[in-house]
C-alpha cells in the first residue's frame, strides 16, 4: 500500500483523491485489498461519447453563519501540489460555506490507521470527521455520533440503497455514512467469446451457463483462459445455492462454513482451477504474455476478470475490446463500500454532518465531482451513492451505456456486501486472522485464511474441518457482537 503522505496540520483546502473503496483485509490475505485502498489509474480518458451536462443541483446553504472549524482525517489525500479532485471538491464546499474551515489532521507516522485514531482519542483529539477502517471498533469505543435524526428527512438519503444504509446502522442507529460504493463482480471480454463462437455471459446469466461458457473458452495452448482466478467463487457461489447466505456464507449473524452451499463453493473453485491462472503449470505459463492473473484481462488472455468498479476508468482508457460488467451469475453483484463517520466529540455535530454528507452521498457533490472529472478529461472513479436514474445516466455518459453496469446500479439492494471487515464485529478473525487450533502437516496452528486459501491444494480435505471452522468463527462473531454498546 502507498505510504501515508505527511500532511501539514493547517487550515487549508485539501483532501481526498477520487477514493476507491476496498475491502478491509489483513495482510495474510494478499488477494484482497487492504484497508487503505489503492488509487485507480487516473490517466486521462477520452470519453466514447460526450458526457451529459449535469443539471446543476441546488447549492447547499451553510448550516450556521457562525465560524466553524471541522477537523478531518482521510487516508486518500493527495498533496497540495497535486490538487486532486477531492481537494477541489472540498474547495467547492468551502466556497459555498465561507464560515467553515477544514483542518486536516496529520495521520502520518508509524502504526495502523486505527492505532493512530486510538492515540488521538486517548488525547482527546479525535477528528470530527474521518474515514472508517473498522467501524465496529469505533462503535465499541463509543466514538461515533448518532446521525439518525439528521439523515431521517434528507432527500438524498432516501435514494441511498438500503443495503448501504444497513451497512452503517448499528442497533437501529445510523453511525456512519457510505462515502463510496463500487459494484464488484466479473467483467467480460465480449470480443474474445465471439471470436471463439461462444455466447458471452451477460448480467443475469445462470450459474450453469456461466461455467459452461468460461470452461469452453479455455485453450491453454493458445494462451486463453475462461477465468482469471478461482478464489472469488467461494465468495459469491453460496448465495446462488441458498439465498439466505450472502458474501462468503455470512447470513447477517453467522458464517455458514459447514453448509452444503459453502462446501459446494469450495468444490466448484477447485473444479474451475484448470481454467484459471492458479491452474497453470510452469510449463504452460510461457503460452501467455501475462506475468500474473491481474494482466490477463487487458491482454485478452482471459474471458472474464473479477474486479471492482474502481477499475472501470482504467478499462475505459486501456481496453481495446468490447467489454461489459456481468456481475455475479444469477443477476447480482458484490458491493464494496467506503465509510466516513462523525465523532460525537465534534463541537458542532450538525456542521460536521453537513460536511461529511458533502464528502459522501450528496447529489450536489456528485454533480460537482462529475464536473471536475469532465474538466480533467477523465472518467469519475466514484459511482453515485445516492442513486437515481439521472445519476446513473450521468455516470454512464462518460464511457458509453454498458448494459451490465446499468442493470447492476438499478439492482443494488440485492447486492452481496463484500467489505464485511469494515462493518461486522469480529469478521476479520472469523474470516482471516483467527487460529482455530489446527495443524496441517508441518504447518502448525494455521489461521482461517490458510484453511480457505489452501482448501483445493491437496493439503487436506475441507469437509473434515468445516464444522470446526464454523463453530470457531461464530463464537468469535457472537463474542464481538456482545461487546458492542446497546
Amino acid at each position: 500500500m502507498k505510504a501515508f503522505a505527511k500532511w501539514l496540520n493547517v487550515l487549508v483546502v485539501l483532501v481526498l483523491v477520487f477514493g476507491v473503496a476496498a475491502c478491509n483485509t489483513p495482510t495474510t490475505a494478499p488477494a484482497e485489498p487492504t484497508s487503505a485502498p489503492v488509487e485507480p489509474t487516473k490517466a486521462p480518458v477520452e470519453p466514447t461519447k460526450a458526457p451529459v451536462e449535469p443539471t446543476k443541483a441546488p447549492e447547499p446553504t451553510a448550516v450556521s453563519a457562525e465560524p466553524v472549524t471541522i477537523r478531518y482525517a482521510n487516508w486518500n489525500v493527495g498533496t497540495e501540489e497535486e490538487n486532486n479532485i477531492q481537494r477541489q471538491l472540498i474547495a467547492a464546499y468551502i466556497e459555498q460555506h465561507p464560515n467553515v474551515t477544514i483542518e486536516f489532521v496529520d495521520m502520518s507516522g508509524d502504526g495502523s490507521w486505527d492505532e493512530k485514531l486510538t492515540n488521538l482519542a486517548a488525547k482527546g483529539q479525535l477528528p470530527d470527521v474521518f474515514m472508517a477502517d473498522r467501524t465496529p471498533l469505533y462503535v465499541k469505543n463509543g466514538w461515533l455520533a448518532d446521525l439518525s435524526t439528521l439523515v431521517k428527512d434528507d432527500a438524498d438519503w432516501k435514494d441511498v440503497p438500503q443495503v448501504l444504509k444497513d451497512a452503517v446502522t448499528y442497533d437501529g442507529k445510523v453511525l456512519g455514512l457510505p462515502a463510496a460504493q463500487f459494484v464488484m463482480g466479473y467483467f467480460v471480454n465480449k470480443d474474445l467469446f465471439e471470436a471463439a463462437n461462444l455466447d458471452a455471459p451477460e448480467y443475469g446469466v445462470s450459474v450453469d451457463d456461466f461455467f459452461a461458457a468460461t470452461t469452453a473458452l479455455t485453450d491453454v495452448q493458445k494462451g486463453r483462459l475462461g477465468l482469471d482466478e478461482m478464489e472469488f467463487i467461494m465468495g459469491w457461489y453460496p448465495n446462488t445455492q441458498d439465498a439466505k447466505l450472502k458474501w462468503f456464507s455470512f447470513d447477517g449473524t453467522h458464517m455458514n462454513y459447514n453448509s452444503a452451499a459453502f462446501k459446494g463453493g469450495i468444490a466448484k473453485a477447485g473444479e474451475m482451477k484448470p481454467h484459471t491462472w492458479q491452474g497453470l503449470t510452469d510449463e504452460q505459463k510461457p503460452n501467455f504474455k501475462s506475468q500474473g492473473p491481474w494482466e490477463l484481462f487487458l491482454n485478452q488472455e482471459s474471458g472474464v476478470r473479477w474486479d471492482g468498479g474502481w477499475a472501470i476508468p482504467g478499462y475505459a482508457q486501456s481496453a481495446t475490446f468490447n467489454w461489459d460488467f456481468m456481475g455475479v451469475p444469477g443477476g447480482n453483484q458484490a458491493l464494496v463500500a467506503d465509510i466516513i463517520v462523525v465523532s460525537k466529540t465534534a463541537k458542532n455535530v450538525e456542521a460536521a454532518y453537513d460536511f461529511a454528507k458533502w464528502m459522501t452521498f450528496s447529489k450536489a457533490a456528485y454533480a460537482k465531482e462529475v464536473e471536475l472529472a469532465k474538466a480533467a478529461n477523465g472518467v469519475p472513479s466514484k459511482m453515485p451513492v445516492s442513486v437515481d436514474a439521472a445519476s446513473i445516466d450521468l455516470y454512464l455518459s462518460f464511457f458509453g451505456d454498458k448494459p451490465g453496469i446499468r442493470k447492476a446500479l438499478e439492482n443494488l439492494d440485492n447486492s452481496l456486501i463484500e467489505s464485511l471487515a469494515k462493518i461486522v464485529p469480529g469478521y476479520v478473525n472469523a474470516r482471516w486472522e483467527g487460529k482455530p487450533g489446527i495443524d496441517i502437516g508441518e504447518d502448525k496452528d494455521v489461521n482461517m485464511w490458510y484453511m480457505f486459501n489452501f482448501a483445493n491444494d491437496g493439503k487436506f480435505k475441507y469437509e473434515d474441518y468445516a464444522a470446526k471452522l464454523e463453530e470457531f468463527a461464530n463464537k468469535i462473531l457472537d463474542d464481538a457482537r456482545a461487546e458492542l454498546p446497546k
